[in-house]
């Protein structure tokens, strides 16, 4: 398969980790004679400040005439901390949503065997959870009209839904759920807001097209609740954008790291994957970002696509460098010599020997000698 793929590192740390996301794509290409073309542009803070705009024309472009978009990571502390910036990094990510039609986000959220006592969590009750969210990502308060009086003083940010956006996501989660444990879970606010009033009926009557498939319901405050409590009760979680963005980010806590977790943002006609951390300044250029969550998602490029096969072996060589602590420091502070590359390398090892047990890889990188 030929595939030409749009690659926006953006700003911190998403240079680093997408690096290594493509140098795993590339070992894939070579090992099942596949052919992936990369085209780099620029986003976020980094594009600001070379083009004053967060996503330049000629980014956009490049998208468009793309199969698919690795995306790294945008942000900045001269934004961040900045509230009266007129114009920001977050604005160029929320506006390709909008002109891809990229309207789910979907992000796998799994307990990782050898992983279960990094997590804040007990071990009983992460163990086993694998879910899959279904977030909205095009409509709602972040996208709805925004006003601040005159004053200064009064803000409103208006959330709003229609049936098509809610329809066209929710197939989306049931078609998944009927490869999964069949089970959706609608997250949303409807004892107080009309829009969840809306979600509820209009996901009660698409669940009608999916008999396989059971749907319950969940209060956002109480499903934050029982996303700590007991998080393995899920399957497919459904909801709008801003309740996704919480819950999925809590979610994050169970595997242990945040710099675990992947995400793909598809539409009817495009596709951007990306992993759900931000852009982690202050690690920048110290070579100790998590490049996993990153070369997981160039994983969930690949299913896009239907190369499973390929994906699987990723998400094998990953468990591998997980079980053998070929992990940067935010999982494996013992050595804390194991940098970002060095995770890409390993894993990308995998993909060409993925016969050999990568012990004596894993004992050099350790700085231990070994006889062959």
């Amino acid at each position: 398969m030929k595939l030409s793929i749009a690659v926006l590192a953006g700003d911190g740390i998403g240079p680093e980790v997408t690096n290594q996301a493509i140098k795993v794509l590339k070992a894939v290409a070579l090992e099942f004679d596949h052919t992936f073309l990369f085209n780099e542009a620029a986003v976020g803070a980094t594009a600001i400040d070379m083009f004053n705009n967060p996503l330049p024309d000629e980014t956009l472009k490049l998208c468009k005439a793309s199969d698919a978009i690795l995306f790294g990571a945008i942000g900045d502390p001269k934004y961040d901390n900045d509230p009266s910036a007129k114009v920001r990094p977050e604005q160029g990510l929320l506006k390709l949503r909008k002109e891809l039609g990229l309207y789910a986000n979907i992000r796998p959220v799994k307990a990782y065997e050898t992983l279960l006592s990094k997590s804040p969590l007990k071990k009983q009750i992460i163990q086993g959870t694998d879910i899959s969210i279904y977030r909205e990502l095009t409509g709602g308060i972040y996208f709805g009209e925004k006003k601040l009086s005159e004053d200064g003083n009064t803000a409103s940010d208006l959330c709003e839904y229609s049936r098509f956006e809610i329809e066209r996501i929710a197939h989306l989660a049931f078609k998944a759920a009927q490869t999964r444990k069949k089970k959706v879970t609608l997250v949303d606010k409807a004892n107080v807001l009309e829009t969840s009033r809306l979600w509820r009926k209009v996901v009660t009557e698409v669940a009608e097209n999916y008999k396989d498939v059971g749907l319950d319901f969940l209060f956002v405050d109480n499903a934050a609740m029982q996303m700590i409590l007991n998080p393995k009760q899920f399957d497919v979680i459904l909801t709008e954008n801003l309740f996704g963005d919480v819950i999925s980010d809590e979610a994050s806590v169970i595997g242990g790291s945040i710099g675990l977790l992947a995400s793909a943002s598809v539409g009817d006609k495009y596709a951007m994957f990306e992993p759900i951390h931000g852009s982690y300044p202050q690690a920048t250029g110290k070579g100790i970002a998590n490049p996993i969550a990153a070369i997981l998602s160039a994983a969930m490029l690949l299913e896009h696509f239907k190369l499973y096969e390929e994906a699987e072996l990723i998400k094998e060589g990953v468990e591998k460098s997980l079980k053998l602590h070929i992990t940067t420091p935010d999982l494996n502070s013992k050595f804390d010599t194991i940098t970002t590359t060095k995770v890409g390398d390993f894993i990308a090892d995998f993909i060409s020997n993925p016969k050999d047990s990568n012990l004596n890889f894993s004992n050099i990188h350790l700085g231990q000698s070994t006889i062959i």
